[in-house]
């Protein structure tokens, strides 16, 4: 459908009614990893709304969820949220009771900071895992930073900033569109850059149609002042992250923290959307899925390491579920991604990662090109499992710029799947190693 979206300024405080910040608490200089010892960088963030507002959210899937998380989801069931409070350079997993005890400390902190009902405040961490949160450093930042909340575009990027870890520049977007008359806007931040292949869902439960292996965290907040109900906006976000987050992937790690949040306080005035059946909820889907994508893309173009980004566009396979598959087994695969650095477009290393796939593939079948991003014009490398005549001057022509779109076609049935992947560096390797004589070299 077309909707006619404008870009605003402001990001999580582009919609009516929200305010943002972020503080430096001594967080990261205090634990361990990667932002350790970098001197006042903010590391705490607070978002929130002037009024209650209709959440939902998606969580990891990963079996070793982290204290936040378990305390986010029966939180996002009952469907009301005010503020997010988020820490970084800490992950506070795998951290216990003591773990859960802190997570629930930071809401309460933030709840009683911003004059909240119980239960309104939602909680993320990013960074270390395995070690717990220096709660007086915690306590002081998260009763500084509510002091400090703002509703500008300054007060959005100190939030962004606040919330990465190994990210090299903050991740914002805002849009505005009319839906039932009125103005109304979308606006999100996010970070990720390792640690980053994410398969959410509602519940945390993982669905058959999710990545099966344990796979930095990404974390991703986005706020509206549209009007619509909890399980509409669920709905909402659920599909929107279906082809967004859940289809990016840098290393094929999945965190213990991933969290994905969309908060609307529906100061905007529309006409309330109550359910999947109104007339505005696909307009609004649509604002909210190109929010969800962009922010994707922006993790992917961030990964630790990367120099190019390759979508992944996988056709004709038996289910959506195998194409999927095929697509993860080519994106995550080490040769592959190694040969996508070198600039080689080496479609052995695809088809063998094809050939190993769950996906059913017959090799008399196979089709794999090379395209600039979105466009039609493919330079076949493979048809129908032989080699073309592309010379390999042109191949690798094709692979060469920063992006561009590999195209794999089974020829076996109508089953599609995209992924957004990314190439494997030395940089990648050196960042992630760490050196064990220097603890602050070490990665969460």
């Amino acid at each position: 459908m077309k909707v006619k979206l404008a870009p605003v300024d402001g990001a999580v405080v582009a919609p009516l009614g929200f305010k943002a910040g972020g503080v430096f608490c001594d967080i990261k200089r205090l634990g361990t990893g990667k932002g350790s010892d970098k001197g006042p960088k903010r590391d705490l963030a607070i978002l929130a709304s002037e009024q209650p507002c209709a959440v939902a959210g998606l969580f990891t899937t990963n079996q070793v969820c982290a204290a936040p998380v378990k305390l986010c989801i029966p939180r996002a069931a009952k469907g009301v949220a005010q503020a997010v409070v988020v820490n970084s350079g800490n992950a506070n997993a795998c951290t216990g009771r003591q773990g859960m005890r802190d997570a629930l400390r930071m809401a309460d902190l933030a709840e009683d900071a911003l004059g909240l009902r119980r239960g309104h405040a939602f909680v993320a961490s990013t960074g270390r895992i395995g070690v717990q949160l220096p709660m007086p450093q915690v306590e002081s930042g998260i009763a500084a930073c509510a002091t400090q909340l703002g509703s500008d575009a300054d007060h959005a990027a100190r939030a962004a900033e606040a919330i990465m870890t190994s990210d090299t520049r903050p991740k914002q977007v805002a849009v505005e569109l009319t839906l039932g008359g009125r103005r109304v806007r979308v606006g999100g931040m996010c970070k990720g850059a390792g640690m980053i292949q994410p398969g959410m869902s509602p519940n945390g439960a993982r669905p058959a149609s999710l990545p099966a292996g344990l796979h930095a965290t990404m974390l991703a907040f986005v706020t509206t002042d549209a009007a619509i109900q909890a399980p509409a906006l669920q709905a909402a976000l659920t599909e929107a992250v279906a082809s967004s987050f859940n289809r990016i992937t840098v290393d094929g790690d999945m965190s213990t923290n991933d969290t994905v949040l969309v908060l609307a306080n529906g100061m905007a005035g529309n006409p309330l959307i109550g359910s999947a059946r109104h007339k505005d909820f696909a307009t609004f889907q649509h604002a909210l899925q190109h929010v969800c994508l962009a922010l994707a893309k922006m993790i992917v173009r961030d990964g630790e390491g990367v120099h190019r980004v390759v979508t992944v566009r996988v056709s004709g396979a038996r289910s959506v579920a195998e194409a999927d598959a095929a697509a993860r087994a080519v994106g995550n695969s080490a040769l592959v991604k190694t040969s996508w650095h070198g600039g080689d477009p080496n479609w052995g290393r695809i088809i063998d990662a094809l050939g190993y796939s769950p996906a059913t593939v017959v090799e008399d079948k196979v089709d794999i090109g090379y395209s600039a991003p979105g466009s039609r014009k493919v330079l076949w490398s493979l048809r129908r499992g032989q080699p073309t005549k592309a010379s390999f001057a042109d191949l690798c022509r094709a692979v060469a710029p920063d992006e561009f779109d590999l195209h794999i076609r089974l020829n076996l049935g109508k089953g599609a799947a995209i992924l957004y992947a990314a190439d494997l560096t030395e940089a990648y390797v050196d960042f992630n190693k760490g050196n064990v004589a220097d603890p602050t070299s070490l990665g969460g």
